[in-house]
């Protein structure tokens, strides 16, 4: 038990604790404040923009509100914009892409962190080079041997570019977290009589889980608005991602700013949706991948 002075004596300890405490929560929270309005303030005004006239837009009256809610500019983007017809296009590009880069990146890590050969090292140093090559010094290239190969204009153009630059980033980030996993879970499955694909279906994928998904976000925003492959190796209306959709309100003597908007706003649309599903499990995928990677 404490006397009457040595109690005393603790209060002002106590108080000076709390109020640093208080000073830090507060400044925690002002921060993530900052960062909330930050990320939230452009898409509340893409949202506004998208409901207003051309005369609102270019009045320079940026926080003002529509006089009228103009919902007219998102059947414009439905209809001019052929939203449907670019958003099935872009769904199966990523798609495809995310799948083939699982697959491929998963193999190759499994292959340079688990198996004991004197090339894994040099394996590992081509891929962190992929890492470093920019896309755009690909271009010209990949335009002749496409044009060789007979595949421009078709989907497959845009797939494989994009799986050779995704694939480095998610071998990277899929070594870090199976070279952490015990040596031991492997063993005691030969002892039971794994193979070496039982053992990498069965055990490392469904423990490699949470990087995989961070491998699914980092490919899926590199890829969802990608427009410089797209607007190179793609002619055609028919097979055209979505990022092409703003070009359809843009002519020579005028511009749809309010439509441009709105298609914008539906751009994005699937991925807020994607967000709010899996917010659980991306943020354990981040958190997952940057630990272990």
């Amino acid at each position: 038990m404490l006397n009457a002075r040595e109690a005393v004596s603790a209060k002002p300890a106590i108080i000076r604790r709390r109020k640093s405490f208080s000073i830090v929560k507060t400044l925690v929270l002002l921060l993530l404040s900052v960062l909330v309005v930050t990320q939230l303030y452009p898409l509340v005004w893409l949202a506004i923009y998208s409901l207003k006239t051309n005369e609102e837009i270019l009045s320079g009256r940026f926080f003002a509100l529509p006089h009228v809610l103009q919902w007219k500019n998102f059947t414009d983007a439905i209809d001019a914009g052929h939203y449907f017809q670019y958003l099935k296009n872009s769904l199966f590009v990523t798609v495809v892409t995310m799948v083939c880069v699982l697959f491929l990146s998963s193999l190759a890590a499994y292959a340079i962190t688990r198996f004991k050969w004197k090339y894994g090292n040099i394996v590992m140093v081509i891929f962190l080079i992929g890492m470093m090559i920019p896309m755009q010094a690909t271009l010209l290239p990949l335009m002749i041997i496409f044009k060789h190969m007979h595949i421009l204009n078709t989907h497959l153009a845009l797939i494989l570019p994009y799986i050779a630059f995704q694939t480095p980033v998610a071998v990277f980030i899929l070594s870090g977290f199976m070279r952490s996993i015990p040596a031991e879970i492997e063993e005691s499955a030969v002892v039971d009589g794994a193979g070496v694909f039982k053992i990498f279906t069965g055990i490392m994928l469904p423990i490699s889980v949470p990087p995989m998904m961070t491998v699914c976000i980092l490919t899926f925003i590199n890829i969802w608005n990608e427009y410089i492959l797209a607007a190179t190796f793609i002619s055609s209306e028919r097979l055209k991602t979505l990022p092409f959709g703003v070009n359809s309100f843009v002519s020579q003597y005028s511009v749809n700013y309010g439509a441009i908007g709105a298609f914008l706003v539906l751009g994005a649309l699937p991925v807020i949706i994607i967000y709010f599903l899996l917010a659980d499990k991306i943020t354990k995928g981040m958190v997952a991948g940057a630990v272990k990677g």
